[in-house]
Order: structure tokens, then sequence, then C-alpha cells
């Protein structure tokens, strides 16, 4: 599983860096930055999904 990060639909409302603080930062902006690259460990996966299900702009999405 890995995170797919959309950054033209990122508007900054900081749900996923709240909601998984391992998985994502943000820039000077306010939008989303993805921290991780590559294979998610197993248990990256329930907080990377947390935070595409939280993602008002749905701007992430965590796929196979």
């Amino acid at each position: 599983m890995h995170i797919v990060f959309d950054r033209e639909k990122c508007q900054g409302h900081g749900r996923c860096y709240a909601l998984a603080p391992d998985l994502f930062d943000a820039d000077d902006e306010g939008y989303a930055l993805v921290l991780v690259s590559g294979e998610l460990a197993d248990d990256q996966v329930a907080a990377a999904q947390l935070a595409a299900d939280n993602c008002p702009e749905y701007a992430i999405t965590v796929e196979a």
C-alpha cells in the first residue's frame, strides 16, 4: 500500500497531519506534505486510510 496525494486538490484543511502526523506535515503555506514515500509499513496503513477518509477535498488515496 502507498499514499497517493493530489496537491492540486489540497486546500490546507490540515486534517491529514492532525490525524496522521507520522505520515503528513504542512508546508509553509499550510498545505499537506507526505512524509513517506514508497510502500507503507503495516502499522501505517490504518493511519493513512484515516487521513484519506477525512480529507474533505479527496486529495489523498491509499492504493495497493
